[in-house]
């Protein structure tokens, strides 16, 4: 495989052909930045993890520039902090198993251009080689720039294949907003329990992010425990963590859907739930 960019990573940690690994892609997470994957797929790792049928490949679209550095990083350059956060990828990989970590190292501005060249012919390579079972992107209500324009190019992409190539299931996954308050209907819970020293140590590698203060494994292990409680008010927790996601593969199958249309729509079951339950019980 041939990226765009000369920094692209290509990461096999069996040491396998790339193009082999991809190609036996069960699951495939896109994600923005270094440490996004661990944060909002760990249930496709956990469910790939130490499973001789299923794999897993982690695809950061960015090559993680701009990231606030403090403590033991605080004097770092732009140069040296690319260079630790492509490592603590690679180190991610071979901790949870990966089949195989792609890094195509494009700069945020260049993802946020409509339909970017380079940045879509990179995603393109990347789901042409696949038919995963499931494809994890950022949720298309996340409020980070740069995860809604890596939702958006990945949808491009996808939308780009003919209709039986495209993924059977693509999943819009919480970082920096939460699906909490979708309605129960418009949920997918997502099982987070399985391996809970994994998912810790996972975290804990991109210690570039949290050392300086940036709790980001406290965070999203706290998230996922409450989600498990907080599911349900009239039984019992039958989880331990859930990430909640969105189903985005209407997106997928109908091409004339705008994003922002279909985001709208669940906003506006939200908005009709909490409005129908205020006159129920109001005087």
């Amino acid at each position: 495989m041939t990226f765009s960019h000369p920094d692209a990573d290509v990461f096999v940690p069996n040491g396998d052909d790339p193009l082999a690994a991809l190609r036996r892609t069960t699951h495939l997470c896109v994600a923005a930045h270094q440490d996004d994957i661990e944060i909002m797929a760990y249930a496709g790792i956990a469910d790939c993890y130490a499973n001789d049928h299923r794999h897993f490949t982690g695809v950061v679209v960015t090559n993680g520039a701009g990231a606030p550095r403090s403590g033991a990083y605080a004097r770092y350059s732009d140069a040296e902090m690319l260079r630790v956060r492509r490592e603590e990828q690679r180190a991610a990989a071979r901790l949870g198993r990966y089949n195989l970590q792609l890094q195509l190292a494009h700069a945020s501005v260049a993802v946020k251009q409509p339909r970017s060249p380079e940045v879509l012919a990179d995603l393109q390579q990347i789901f042409r080689e696949c038919v995963p079972a499931v494809v994890y992107l950022h949720q298309p209500a996340d409020k980070h720039d740069t995860h809604i324009a890596v939702f958006l190019r990945s949808l491009e992409a996808i939308r780009e294949l003919p209709p039986d190539r495209r993924p059977a299931s693509v999943l819009g996954c919480e970082v920096w907003r939460d699906l909490d308050w979708l309605v129960d209907a418009d949920k997918v819970a997502l099982d987070a329990s399985a391996h809970p020293e994994l998912a810790r140590d996972l975290l804990r590698v991109f210690d570039s992010q949290i050392s300086g203060g940036k709790r980001y494994d406290e965070a999203t292990l706290g998230r996922r425990s409450a989600h498990a409680t907080f599911h349900t008010s009239h039984a019992t927790d039958k989880l331990t963590a859930i990430t909640w996601a969105i189903d985005l593969t209407p997106l997928v199958r109908d091409v004339t859907l705008a994003p922002r249309d279909f985001v709208q729509s669940h906003i506006e079951r939200f908005r009709a739930d909490v409005v129908a339950r205020l006159s129920r019980l109001g005087a």
